[in-house]
């Protein structure tokens, strides 16, 4: 066959595709941080002492939606680039480093691991790298899209290592932890 797609073909095609991916996406991403007992209802994180990069806390919400709005579309485009060589490594890369993302919450807020969470954020961070390197291959929008991406979770990995400065052990404060354990006790 050697018809091209029109261009309302290819949007079309396009469209199906993203009104999958992208949901899905953001929806694993919300999964992720519900069952990581992520954000302000936390009591562990709440204790803990807060590096001064720390931006506001709803920040966050908006951030990872847009974020994974965009990853969900870079995914789409590389999906629908059939033929394109290097396209099958891409979408395997792709979901490697979205379990790797998908993991941090779980680890970092639901088993207080800010070390093995730094550790899995710098391994994240190379994975993105990658990503990116081979979506620039098959589709360069689709590594446009991702930078935003790289660019927070970089600041993620050293927003963590502050956590960890600030936090060794990983736990808050002696003086804060008797604290909170007076409280309770009330």
């Amino acid at each position: 066959m050697t018809e091209l797609a029109s261009p309302g073909q290819l949007r079309a095609v396009f469209l199906r595709w993203a009104l999958f991916i992208v949901p899905g996406v953001l929806f694993l991403g919300f999964f992720s941080g519900k069952i990581g007992g992520s954000g302000a209802g936390n009591p562990w994180f709440m204790e803990l002492v807060k590096p001064s990069l720390y931006p506001p806390p709803q920040l966050f919400g908006i951030v990872w939606t847009v974020l994974y709005l965009l990853m969900g579309v870079a995914l789409t485009l590389v999906i629908i680039a059939r033929g394109a060589p290097g396209r099958g490594l891409a979408i395997g890369l792709f979901v490697v480093q979205l379990l790797l993302n998908l993991a941090w919450s779980p680890l970092f807020f639901g088993m207080h691991q800010i070390a093995a969470a730094l550790g899995l954020l710098v391994v994240l961070d190379l994975a993105i790298v990658a990503t990116i390197v081979l979506f620039r291959k098959v589709r360069p929008l689709a590594a446009w899209l991702l930078l935003p991406y790289l660019a927070w979770a970089l600041f993620a990995t050293l927003l963590n290592w502050q956590f960890l400065e600030a936090n060794p052990g990983g736990e808050p404060p002696v003086d804060v932890a008797l604290n909170l354990a007076a409280v309770r006790s009330i």
